[in-house]
């Protein structure tokens, strides 16, 4: 029976144990700040930000989870560039580690664990799968994010009559991969394909929603 009500999963708490110094780590992310409130016995405090083209927020304050401070972990930011993500946030002052990706179903050992246990392997998807790559960083209290790279969604994912781009950001990286795979296209054609902005059309809403390429 499929849901006749949406139900849109909006807000994720995490804990802090000093709520100014969260503030002004999120807000030097670049992240929007919705809402500052505080009760006027000062028991209560909360704060909202919202990642960049995310429907999803964060919450954090004084009274609002019972939760240790820095026990949040793979809170996951779902990024079309990897590189690009990654170099953002570091000129915005975060810490972040290397691009990664895991070791093929390899378990166990030493390695800070990520998804699942998997061990870290330096560098990029050497594919450039979607979903493959990664990187992560902590905010001051040790709540730890990690950025997923997704060019392509896997199938049933994704509506595609209802296929959105959230940001510039991220319709300008889907231009580009579409770029180089017409690039390709024209190639194996050998003719200049006058037809060029639907097909730019159909591969990136194929690509987002999941469904086949067009060749």
């Amino acid at each position: 029976m499929s849901n006749s009500l949406d139900m849109k999963f909006e807000i994720v708490v995490i804990p802090v144990s000093d709520v100014d110094r969260a503030k002004r780590f999120y807000d030097g992310l670049g992240w929007r700040l919705d809402a500052d409130f505080a009760s006027d016995d000062g028991g209560y405090r909360v704060i909202q930000f919202t990642p960049p083209g995310s429907g999803c927020s964060v919450i954090f304050g004084k009274n609002v989870t019972a939760a240790a401070p820095g026990s949040a972990k793979g809170l996951y930011l779902i990024v079309s560039d990897i590189e690009a993500a990654r170099k953002e946030l570091r000129s915005r002052g975060a810490e972040i580690s290397e691009v990664f990706h895991n070791a093929g179903g390899v378990y166990a050992g030493a390695d800070e664990p990520y998804l699942f246990g998997r061990i870290r392997v330096s560098g990029r998807d050497p594919d450039h799968r979607s979903y493959r790559s990664f990187a992560s960083f902590n905010d001051p209290d040790g709540n730890g994010w990690l950025l997923q790279e997704i060019t392509g969604r896997l199938p049933g994912r994704v509506d595609a009559n209802t296929t959105t781009f959230t940001s510039p950001a991220d319709l300008a990286s889907a231009l580009r991969r579409a770029e180089m795979a017409h690039g390709e296209h024209e190639k194996r054609t050998g003719k200049r394909d006058e037809e060029w902005p639907a097909w730019y059309a159909e591969y990136m809403v194929s690509e987002q929603a999941g469904r086949p390429l067009p060749l």
